[in-house]
């Protein structure tokens, strides 16, 4: 019989919101292991056997941030309006995500996010997110509300407005009671210019 690992799921877990919370204190460089352990209640010991190094518990906080983002976006039901399920996807998944993990979103979305260094699964966590907003615009494209756009273009301009909105309201530069408005008729704006205008010449 083997031996029962003594660091389970949950304590993967619990070390992960342990330095989320050091994120929101210091940045990523305040994710420590002795930190991370402490903020746990559990040993260093735990850290390094369940991810190996500080390095590996970044990278797993990364993964964790884009698995968070997509969970949301998941959660968000498609109906048999496409391009209400864009604005649905970018209110209540995209930007509920934000205002949950502000820390994280702006660890990983703002400019200066050290995306280079998050490693390979986080990298997967980031592409599988992002192929859920292609997925809703290919809809989109398809029901043809998007004029001659094509899909790369439209999910470039859809992702650049919502972490524009995002940033602002997480930074306190949007008002709480009128955010979810101002969300809601810029993305329709968005799609009514899309369906409007060509597409630029190739």
């Amino acid at each position: 019989m083997g031996r029962p690992r003594e660091h389970d799921e949950r304590t993967r877990q619990a070390l992960l919101v342990a330095a989320e919370r050091l994120v929101a204190e210091g940045g990523v460089d305040a994710v420590r292991v002795r930190s991370a352990a402490e903020g746990a209640g559990t040993s260093t010991r735990a850290v390094y056997s369940v991810f190996g190094s500080k390095e590996a518990l970044r990278q797993a906080l990364a993964q964790r941030t884009f698995d968070l983002l997509a969970q949301r976006v998941d959660a968000v039901p498609l109906t048999d309006d496409p391009g209400e399920d864009l604005v649905g996807a970018a209110i209540h998944g995209f930007r509920a995500f934000a205002l949950e993990h502000p820390d994280l979103f702006r660890l990983f979305f703002a400019a200066s996010a050290p995306r280079a260094d998050i490693g390979a699964e986080a990298e997967s966590a980031a592409s599988a997110a992002y192929d859920q907003l292609i997925q809703r615009v290919q809809r989109a494209r398809s029901a043809g509300i998007l004029g001659k756009h094509s899909v790369t273009e439209v999910a470039l301009l859809w992702d650049a407005l919502c972490c524009g909105l995002a940033i602002r309201e997480v930074c306190g530069m949007i008002d709480q009671q009128e955010a979810e408005g101002i969300w809601t008729r810029g993305l329709r704006a968005l799609l009514a210019g899309l369906a409007e205008v060509d597409a630029p010449a190739s």
